[in-house]
């Protein structure tokens, strides 16, 4: 994975367990706005979370900020 997504993907599992605590879920699309802007971007965060580690669509926002600062 990218360093940029993996980045991204800290910075709004912090943002979104801050705001609504520790329980908190969220699917890959969290860490993209509305916008597809870069498609390559966004299949590789969905091939990891989905082919790679295949979880389900919503996930804990602790458990994925774990899994992604652990795969590095």
């Amino acid at each position: 994975m990218r360093k940029e997504l993996r980045a991204k993907i800290i910075e709004v599992c912090d943002q979104k367990i801050q705001s609504k605590g520790e329980n908190v879920g969220l699917s890959f699309y969290a860490f993209f706005k509305n916008k597809n802007t870069d498609p390559e971007l966004l299949m590789e965060a969905a091939t990891w979370w989905i082919e790679t580690h295949q979880l389900d669509h919503f996930e804990k926002a602790i458990k994925i900020k774990s899994m992604v600062s652990a795969d590095i």
